[in-house]
């Protein structure tokens, strides 16, 4: 990478147990053992305060996991191909995905991944939150199969669940996005955490009490009970996406 081009600067905020914004300029790379041929950067973790852990993870022609990525008892486990070709392995059973093509891989079951060319990928990890008499199962798909539905009846948001919203699954993975001026209904305050990756456009991001500019490749994480909310700005659809945990009661 060499020498700076100016003095050292950065947008990212962190605030632990409260609130972090990410961006791409920032990332390091972390050796990761059973990924090979990758430059991951974990942009979530516990360490800052996180339920989960999420990773950034550019592979090169050939990058791969040797081992299934989260392959644990009590971990569940999600994959969302950005940008490239990947072929995926879950529960012994091979999938091919490209740009918005995803995978949900549920407690112990874990996920193989095989980049074929230049591939930006997400990974996502957490702890399942087992409920008596329901499981969830594998889910594989493709972003650009799903169609928007207006978000909370306005006609400039929009949203795409990627996971089914029954209560066999204790997280979703969502697609909010915002056109120009849209933003949300309301400045959010609730239990639920978000890990969030930005896929285009350019926004401006409340949280806790502060306006901030967001922008695409921007990862941002949001602790519980952080008001949030966002408007989009700039000449095209501001779109992220998000985790969020769900179906489940607050174990004391």
């Amino acid at each position: 990478m060499g020498y700076p081009a100016d003095i050292l600067g950065s947008r990212a905020i962190v605030k632990p147990g409260l609130y972090a914004i990410i961006p791409k300029a920032g990332l390091v790379n972390n050796v990761i053992p059973y990924i090979e041929n990758c430059r991951v950067s974990i942009v979530a973790s516990p360490k800052i305060g996180a339920s989960f852990v999420q990773y950034v993870v550019e592979a090169a022609p050939g990058g791969k996991t040797t081992s299934p990525f989260a392959k644990k008892h009590g971990t569940e486990s999600f994959l969302y191909c950005v940008t490239g070709n990947l072929t995926v392995e879950v529960a012994s059973k091979p999938y091919e995905l490209n740009a918005g093509g995803y995978v949900f891989a549920p407690d112990g079951v874990g996920i193989h991944f095989e980049s074929k060319e230049n591939s930006k990928l997400l990974l996502y990890k957490q702890r399942y939150c087992p409920l008596v008499g329901t499981a969830p199962y594998v889910v594989v798909g493709n972003v650009n199969d799903i169609a928007y539905r207006e978000y909370d009846d306005m006609e400039n948001v929009y949203i795409k669940d990627l996971l089914p919203t029954d209560i066999c699954f204790d997280m979703n993975m969502h697609i909010l996005a915002f056109k120009p001026g849209g933003c949300h209904p309301f400045v959010e305050t609730h239990v639920q955490e978000h890990g969030a990756y930005i896929l285009s456009g350019e926004g401006m991001y409340f949280m806790e009490n502060t306006w901030m500019p967001i922008k695409k490749e921007d990862f941002m994480w949001f602790g519980p009970y952080v008001p949030q909310g966002a408007y989009g700005v700039g000449r095209e659809l501001f779109a992220y996406i998000y985790s969020k945990d769900c179906n489940r009661d607050v174990e004391l």
